[in-house]
Order: C-alpha cells, then sequence, then structure tokens
C-alpha cells in the first residue's frame, strides 16, 4: 500500500516540528545504531507507543512511504528528525543510499503510512539487504490491522494466514483463493472497497460459505465490524454498497476439526440455516451450510426442513437433488 511519491526536492526533510525534540542527548544516544523497524497508528494517533516515539526522535533518518503523512504523524509529537521517502516508485534507488547509511554506522527508522512495515509494502527488501550485510536490523511493534482485524472477528486465532491483497480480477482471484481453500487455518486479507462485494461472492463461490468478518476503519471513529457467512456479507455489500475506509476480510477456516459439544453445536447449525434461508431456497440453503459446517448434507437438509416448518416443505425435494 504505497502512496504518491513526494518531488525529490522534499523527500529528504525536517516534519516542520519543534527543534526542541532534539535537545534530549541522553535519550537520543540511547537508540543504538541500525535498522528501526517502527510501527506506527493505523488510524488513531494516540496508538503510537511511546518507544516508537523515543527511537523516531533519536534516530538520523526516517525511511518513509510519503514523508507527508509521516510528517503529520511526527508533527503532533514535535519531531523534527529529518525524513526520506521509501517506497515501491523509488525503493530500488533509493534501498543503496539507506544501506550505505546505515553501514557509515547511523541509526535508520522504516516505517509505513499506518501499521507495521513490511505487510504489504517493499520494507522486507530493505530488511532483507542490511541482514545479508550483517547489519543491525531490530523492530520497535506495535498497531497491526490484520492482527486487530483478527483479534475483532471472534473467528479462531490459534492458527492464520495473512494473504494480502487477492487479484483484481476474479478468474485470478478465484484460482488464488482455490489454492487456500485447503490451508487449515483462519485467512486475513486486505481489499479494495469498491471490489469488497465481488471479492466476498468469489469467497462464498470457492471458500464454501465460511464464517466471516469484514472491519474497516479500524480504531477511528467510525470503526465497524460485521459478521456473518460469506454469502451473507457478499449480499448485503452487494446491496448497500462499497463501504468507506481501509477494510480487512477475515474468514474462517475449513470445518474438519472435531465436533464440539452437541447443544452448542446445535445451536450454531440453526443460526447458520436460519441466515442462509433468509436469502435463499430450502435446496440452497442446506447446502451451502452443509459446505460451511463440514456436516453430512443429508442432516443438515433434515434440520433446514424443520425450521422452514411443514407449510415451507417442498414436496418430492430431498437433499441431492437427483443425486440419490
Amino acid at each position: 500500500m504505497t502512496s504518491e511519491t513526494p518531488s525529490d526536492d522534499r523527500a529528504t526533510q525536517p516534519s516542520g516540528g519543534s527543534a526542541a525534540s532534539k535537545s534530549q542527548p541522553d535519550r537520543l544516544s540511547a537508540v543504538p545504531t541500525g535498522l528501526h523497524i517502527v510501527a506506527t497508528p493505523i488510524g488513531n494517533a494516540a496508538d503510537i507507543t511511546l518507544r516508537a516515539l523515543d527511537v523516531l526522535r533519536g534516530v538520523d533518518l526516517i525511511a518513509c512511504e510519503d514523508t507527508r503523512v509521516t510528517g503529520n504523524l511526527l508533527g503532533r509529537y514535535e519531531i523534527a528528525t529529518r525524513r526520506l521517502a521509501y517506497n515501491d516508485h523509488n525503493a530500488e534507488r533509493v534501498r543503496p543510499m539507506l544501506l550505505e547509511r546505515l553501514r557509515r554506522g547511523e541509526r535508520v527508522a522504516l516505517v509505513s503510512d499506518a501499521g507495521m512495515p513490511l505487510i504489504s509494502d517493499p520494507g522486507y527488501k530493505l530488511v532483507r539487504a542490511a541482514i545479508a550485510e550483517g547489519l543491525p536490523v531490530t523492530t520497535v511493534p506495535g498497531a497491526s490491522a490484520p492482527l486487530a482485524a483478527l483479534a475483532l472477528s471472534g473467528l479462531p486465532s490459534d492458527r492464520f494466514l495473512f494473504a494480502g491483497f487477492l487479484p483484481s480480477r476474479s478468474a485470478a482471484r478465484r484460482h488464488e483463493l482455490a489454492e487456500l481453500a485447503p490451508v487449515p487455518a483462519t485467512l486475513i486479507f486486505f481489499e479494495s472497497a469498491r471490489r469488497l462485494g465481488e471479492a466476498l461472492a468469489d469467497m462464498a463461490a470457492v471458500l464454501g460459505d465460511r464464517p466471516a468478518a469484514v472491519a474497516r476503519e479500524m480504531t477511528k471513529r467510525f470503526e465497524e465490524v460485521r459478521r456473518g457467512a460469506l454469502a451473507a456479507l457478499a449480499g448485503h455489500y452487494d446491496a448497500a454498497g462499497p463501504p468507506k475506509g481501509e477494510v480487512v476480510i477475515v474468514v474462517g477456516p475449513p470445518s474438519s476439526a472435531p465436533a464440539r459439544d452437541a447443544a452448542e453445536a446445535a445451536v450454531t447449525l440453526d443460526d447458520m440455516l436460519r441466515e442462509a434461508l433468509a436469502g435463499a431456497s430450502l435446496r440452497d440453503a442446506a447446502a451451502s451450510v452443509a459446505i460451511a459446517s463440514g456436516l453430512p448434507r443429508r442432516a443438515v437438509y433434515a434440520r433446514a426442513l424443520v425450521l422452514a416448518g411443514p407449510a415451507n416443505k417442498p414436496g418430492g425435494d430431498r437433499p441431492g437433488g437427483d443425486k440419490k
């Protein structure tokens, strides 16, 4: 995720903050030489850590995606450290300059526009090059959109895979989803708000109607997390249109784990069936829930008949259709 590159004339510049931020030699000298990977807030500027502020004040240079975006954060905390744009557009040219500074024993901080560097940005190439040369590399962890969305989703967090952005075209997106389908872990994706409905529909078609969550504007005033089955979420955003803000999608793992307590499993199945029946025929609802839950299709269909009631029982309609 890369912002517009500032012109070369503005690429290296102070933040405009007070020079007083450089008047603490004891604290500045405590920042060791080397590359410091520093997390920045994903929305709420107050989420910066105290250690991150000390490091950003104490380094010789801050390499950032967009000097203006980082400048807004530094200005809030009166940090006047010089900045250098380092992003997808200029990485090949700027990386050697940063490595040379590190070789000279300088202190360089690497930040992204928001969150933890190296997540969907070119920072890992700089880190890899520094490690290859035996240069010091450390991190100041903090806010991370994938982890924040996972925590808010309510989905299993003991094993997860961050898959970044999916392809923009449906055919390529479905191909990549098919490769991820058997992964026994919760899946986390970044997605463009304007493609959200289409992406969720492809996920439901390829992964099955798994439980999922869409988190947007995390830590900001209009933070929202919408939870539900993939098909229902796809239907919502198809009708409501693209939401505003940054979006993270979290999708539950395939249902291959041993059955839970029977009462809990029954409640979960009923909830899934009621949601599916609200927007699909009895047979289609049962089929999608059977895929999502991992339960036998006939058992799910039988439960769907009970929930639908006698009046909705289709004559001659049975699980499996014309396949006995």
